[in-house]
């Protein structure tokens, strides 16, 4: 194991080097570059540039040259980004446009902090505690619908469940949506999501920007739709808070504030969630031993657990924190350059966009035993294996931008897993491997097949 120590820059004292060029072979396709090579497998890619150029390295990507931070050490610096010579807006707007405008993810510096100050509020422990209460009977009506089926496709039926979860704790219901038009609601965030890979990136049909665009602008008139009474009214779900908090200066969130932070929360809510929950799914369903240690902490349990008996499944945290390490839902993310700023010795001119992959670090065998190997334990308070770096284990981020739902996202993962495994036990061969999407957020392209049975 490298001990944090090793987070110190031996090139501190050194002058900074420019970056290496890119050799011929690696420049991928003509206009693609290494995208496809990324959508094929990105740890195999960033293993060949760790391999080829170390910790900072340049790549051809949708007609542009990127830099890749690839280890703790590098990715520590960027999201700390003590200079503040990076900004998350104009990186994540090449990367997914105009669909998630304003959200907190894309703001910067003072209007970032503000806006994270009052959203702050909508967080509180109280407040989740409030979520949580509320998720419990969501669950219970969407799992009830869920039957004994070899080969259920888990992946379709969880993104359904956790938008569901979403709209009820965040937006106290839509009563007078329709399913059918909630189904259109899911397809919207996804293809605004799936914009990510697009090549043409103009509002044209057919193409994944031109969805996108539609996407967005239904998901903007379905909020718009019920912001009136979010406004008139004083509600626990988290639209009505937006609505009404305000900072200690009296500052409130406008009318589009509050649109377009539910539009990228409820985005970040449900498919970071069913992303982690298909995950845990497939591990559990591989190791029934596990499973079935987990199910006797939840059966131990009412099933109705407030957050804080959620937070103290032990075993289903090590899995939950392991399942994060082995497939985080947001493997990469990334920030540009606003000015010329050197990381680990090398110079990055201003107008860089650059990736940070949590991935790799999670993968790498310098900080983890067998990173390959599902294996809870490696969290366990005898082992800690991610206190080896304090950038070993990000897939929440880090620094400013961190994510503010952390706890929320937990909470509500434990919520889901607390019922299945209470409800349902199931089986995934052992032998097999989620064949993964990874053109934008990853998902299992063949719907995470699983043996259900009701118990």
């Amino acid at each position: 194991m490298v001990g944090s120590s090793s987070r110190l820059s031996d090139t501190a004292e050194s002058p900074a080097r420019d970056l290496p060029p890119i050799r011929r072979a690696d420049r991928g396709m003509p206009v693609l570059g290494r995208a496809l090579d990324y959508a094929r497998s990105p740890m195999v890619m960033f293993e060949r540039q760790w391999d080829h150029y170390g910790e900072i390295t340049p790549i051809r990507m949708i007609g542009r040259t990127w830099v890749v931070a690839l280890g703790p050490d590098a990715c520590e610096e960027i999201l700390l980004n003590r200079s503040k010579a990076f900004a998350n807006g104009p990186a994540w707007t090449y990367v997914v446009g105009p669909f998630f405008r304003r959200g907190l993810m894309f703001l910067d510096f003072d209007e970032h902090l503000l806006h994270r100050r009052i959203m702050q509020q909508a967080f509180a422990r109280a407040r989740l505690d409030a979520y949580t209460t509320a998720m419990h009977p969501a669950i219970e009506t969407a799992l009830e619908k869920w039957g004994s089926t070899k080969g259920f496709k888990a992946y379709p039926a969880l993104k359904q469940l956790t938008l569901s979860i979403a709209t009820d704790t965040f937006m106290g219901g839509a009563p007078d949506t329709t399913p059918a038009e909630m189904d259109r609601i899911n397809r919207a965030f996804i293809d605004c999501v799936q914009s990510a890979a697009g090549i043409v990136r103009l509002d044209i049909p057919l193409t994944r920007w031109g969805r996108a665009h539609r996407g967005r602008r239904r998901l903007e008139r379905f909020f718009r739709h019920y912001l009136p009474s979010r406004r008139a009214t004083r509600t626990d779900d988290l639209f009505s808070v937006l609505c009404h908090i305000e900072s200690e200066a009296g500052e409130r969130f406008s009318d589009d504030d509050v649109v377009n932070h539910m539009i990228f929360l409820l985005m970040a809510a449900h498919d970071t969630s069913t992303s982690t929950l298909s995950a845990m799914l497939q591990y559990l369903g591989q190791h029934p031993d596990w499973q079935q240690r987990c199910r006797d902490e939840s059966l131990a349990l009412g099933p109705r657990p407030a957050l804080a008996e959620l937070e103290a499944l032990e075993s289903l945290d090590l899995v939950m924190k392991e399942c994060l390490r082995l497939r985080p839902p947001v493997p990469v993310v990334v920030r540009r350059s606003m000015t010329d700023v050197e990381v680990r010795g090398i110079r990055i001119p201003a107008g860089t966009d650059v990736v940070v992959t949590p991935q790799f670090s999670h993968m790498m065998d310098a900080y983890w035993t067998d990173p390959q190997r599902f294996d809870p334990e490696r969290f366990g308070p005898e082992r800690r294996e991610d206190r080896s770096h304090h950038y070993a284990w990000e897939p929440f981020g880090g620094g400013v931008h961190k994510c503010l739902g952390m706890h929320f996202a937990g909470g509500e993962v434990k919520a889901v897993m607390h019922h299945l495994l209470r409800g349902y036990e199931w089986r995934v061969d052992p032998g097999y491997v989620a064949p993964i999407n990874n053109h934008s957020l990853p998902f299992p392209s063949d719907g995470q097949p699983i043996d259900l049975v009701r118990r």
